[in-house]
């Protein structure tokens, strides 16, 4: 269940509340069930995946991504796995831990785990997103956003793509209201 915190410190947990909160950045938010196939779950409650098994498991959700490539022309997606043994996680997030927008949407179907992405309204108020297990987002391009992990430091996310060049972050020098670091 995504969860929604808003710069006065109200918290949104119903999902059409969370929408209408966000439909001004007509970001997208959907369930998207996994299933309940045990490989797919077998995997899903591993730590860490090689890229054989990150490979079965795109195979077993690529129903999403066969919709995608119809509806949007996305043309590729790949599954990050990052949990608090990666080396360098810290480094490898805080990229991503300014506010900065991409020239493409971000697309993320998280699988496992839970990730927090922060947004500035056209107001200039800042939110912050929790998407869970089974939420699929999508942020349109030009977004002001930021992304971190929670404490627990683990998610996977199977991440969806028109182009990976368009997700270069581009900074906009805005600072955070709200947030800190996992």
């Amino acid at each position: 269940m995504a969860i929604l915190k808003l710069q006065n410190g109200t918290i949104l947990t119903d999902i059409q509340h969370i929408a209408q909160e966000l439909a001004s950045l007509n970001i997208q938010l959907n369930r998207w069930s996994v299933g309940e196939n045990p490989d797919l779950r077998r995997l899903l409650a591993q730590d860490s995946l090689d890229e054989d098994e990150k490979s079965q498991v795109l195979k077993a959700l690529d129903s999403y991504f066969e919709q995608l490539q119809q509806t949007a022309g996305y043309q590729s997606r790949d599954l990050i796995v990052l949990n608090p043994g990666i080396p360098n996680l810290d480094g490898l997030l805080a990229k991503f831990d300014q506010i900065h927008t991409h020239a493409d949407d971000e697309v993320r179907y998280v699988i496992d785990g839970e990730a927090i992405f922060g947004f500035v309204r056209r107001d200039r108020t800042q939110v912050e997103l929790t998407v869970q297990p089974e939420e699929y987002i999508n942020v349109p391009a030009g977004t002001e956003h930021w992304f971190y992990l929670t404490p627990a430091r683990r998610v996977k996310a199977v991440r969806y793509f028109i182009s990976t060049e368009g997700w270069v972050p581009q900074y906009t020098g805005r600072k955070k209201l709200l947030g800190v670091r996992s």
